[in-house]
């Protein structure tokens, strides 16, 4: 057990360091590699693997190989008890090779491999803990990235046209066609189920179900933000109503999730809902023109995430699996160490000065209010940073302060050390990596003027979200929590305004409903009787109509040659 998780975690580590100094030698010198192996060609279209290594390339495998070595060592601890832990393990090995596979190719048909690698792995690990939600939420998941799986094979069958399905080669050149435009809206359409925008976010908390190092894995750097990364990679061929359409839901997305983490009681969904919300940011500023923005914040987004889920997993660990928030409080005292690092990555979240979080997303949040889009979007932007906040303070509120509540199960346990270091290997990387990624990425800095008011609205908006968020988590033995006063609004913002009852019930129950009239009205209704019962009753009929004939044929015979004999009679007299 031990032996397999220290492969992985030194293969993975190494391959990050290694990529991460190539990607800063094709940065430094502005250089791309493309390899092409031709596997088939059929009818002048030639099927060919396509690796593109360039610096944004190189530098997402980096993070998302480091993440998933720390991971992997996480592992070891948290998955002890397993038995089938080596499946874990290789089943975590496959994924992020599709990952791997997913961020290198330039062509729609390799990168098709990634893609439904991807889907496929992820329902095996949503699954993992063999029971009926796992079930439900593993069949949630595979089938609404089917959706986009169908739309990019449908963008594959139209990139025929082009005699090639690398994409990269048309972004600019077929920019204006028709057909790049409707690849372009089948793409987008990928890109939102894969990074479940609304109406697709029900997966994503429901994906919770897996264990919390696949949950670290798949929120932070893997199966979420492979739309994004795809978006990135197509931004140039995006027609501006399209930007405008994917701006308008990605917005959307980002303040639904906002406002349903702060209704939220489970820790992990909580943390889940934040990452939706974080992902409607890096779709919004994308569609806005700023991809390199939005790749900036998918990396810093990457590390912090990634801790903060690896936190919530030694909580859970050390509090008997427990997953509800209102009955943690008081965990300072007894993980002193973790809950450190599950605040700093929280506060890089929220954007907190001069921690890795806040360079990415206070300068998306600049250039907004810089450039010229109207009033509902910098309300939604702003409203959204604040609501990130609050739901963080109140997550800090319920988990960090005041006493321990859950007095019946106190089986806290000390901290475990192989999860500490592993958690470890990313604190350093959450303070520092914001600011040194600014360094290396944006080669000009970005010239950004605002009015001082404008310029201080992130900072306000954080402080006004914090202050809310504390208002609003507020609860002691003889206070009446404010959610409780308008519990039905509290019901419909914590479901996600009611989209995992659309998603789930709204898309079975008729179905299910039609096929029982169908089957009762029709199939075993008139159907039936005018065909194959019909036919059966008619064939009884007559065959009954002829084997009396059969028996009777002299008696018939007679009878027939009697009135025979009296038309006769009666002509002839």
């Amino acid at each position: 057990m031990y032996f397999i998780c220290s492969v992985y975690f030194i293969f993975f580590l190494f391959l990050s360091i290694l990529s991460f100094f190539f990607s800063l030698n094709f940065m430094s010198t502005d250089y791309s590699l493309m390899l092409e192996i031709e596997l088939l060609t059929l009818n002048s279209c030639s099927i060919v693997m396509t690796f593109l290594f360039d610096w944004m390339s190189l530098l997402f495998m980096s993070f998302v190989l480091f993440i998933s070595s720390m991971v992997i060592f996480y592992s070891y601890e948290y998955m002890s008890g397993d038995l089938f832990i080596n499946r874990f393990i290789m089943l975590v090995g496959m994924f992020v090779l599709s990952m791997m596979l997913l961020i290198i190719s330039p062509n729609l048909i390799s990168i098709l491999l990634g893609w439904d690698g991807l889907g496929l792995v992820s329902y095996c690990l949503v699954i993992y803990y063999q029971n009926i939600k796992s079930y439900n939420a593993g069949m949630l998941t595979a089938l609404t990235n089917r959706l986009g799986d169908v739309s990019f094979l449908m963008a594959i069958s139209w990139m025929m046209n082009f005699g090639s399905w690398n994409y990269i080669y048309y972004l600019d050149c077929m920019k204006n066609s028709f057909v790049m435009g409707l690849i372009s809206i089948l793409m987008v359409l990928a890109a939102m189920t894969k990074s479940a925008q609304i109406p697709f976010s029900s997966w994503l908390p429901a994906a919770m179900a897996a264990p919390t190092p696949v949950s670290s894995l798949v929120h932070s750097s893997t199966l979420v933000t492979a739309g994004v990364y795809l978006m990135i990679r197509f931004n140039f061929s995006l027609s501006v109503n399209l930007m405008l359409f994917l701006m308008f839901f990605s917005s959307l997305t980002m303040f639904m999730a906002g406002l349903g983490a702060s209704y939220e009681y489970d820790l992990k969904k909580i943390i889940a809902l934040s990452t939706l919300s974080q992902l409607g940011l890096m779709l919004s500023i994308l569609s806005l023109g700023g991809y390199l923005l939005s790749f900036y914040h998918l990396l810093t987004h990457a590390l912090f995430k990634a801790l903060l889920f690896m936190c919530a997993g030694s909580m859970i660990h050390n509090l008997n699996n427990c997953q509800d928030i209102r009955f943690m409080g008081g965990l300072v005292k007894f993980m002193p160490l973790t809950i450190s690092f599950f605040i700093i990555s929280n506060l890089s979240l929220c954007g907190l000065p001069f921690l890795s979080g806040f360079y990415s997303k206070d300068l998306i949040l600049e250039v907004m209010s810089m450039g010229y889009m109207n009033l509902y979007i910098y309300i939604v932007f702003f409203i959204s940073t604040g609501l990130t906040m609050a739901y963080t303070i109140r997550l800090i509120y319920y988990v960090v302060f005041g006493d321990f509540n859950h007095f019946s199960f106190n089986l806290i346990s000390d901290e475990g050390l192989i999860m500490l270091k592993g958690m470890s290997g990313l604190i350093f990387l959450v303070i520092m990596s914001g600011s040194c990624l600014s360094w290396l990425m944006l080669s000009t800095p970005y010239f950004i003027c605002l009015p001082f008011i404008m310029k201080l609205m992130t900072l306000m908006v954080i402080f006004i979200g914090g202050w809310v968020g504390y208002e609003l988590s507020l609860f002691s033995i003889n206070y009446s929590i404010k959610t409780m006063i308008i519990l039905s609004s509290s019901l419909f913002f914590s479901s996600m305004w009611n989209m995992p009852y659309i998603s789930t019930f709204g898309v079975n129950y008729y179905p299910v409903w039609g096929g029982d009239k169908i089957y009762k009205n029709l199939d075993q209704g008139w159907s039936e009787y005018f065909g194959g019962q019909n036919l059966f009753l008619s064939i009884i009929l007559y065959s009954k109509f002829f084997s009396y004939f059969y028996y009777n044929n002299l008696k018939i015979f007679l009878v027939l040659l009697m009135v025979w004999l009296g038309f006769l009679f009666v002509i002839l007299f």
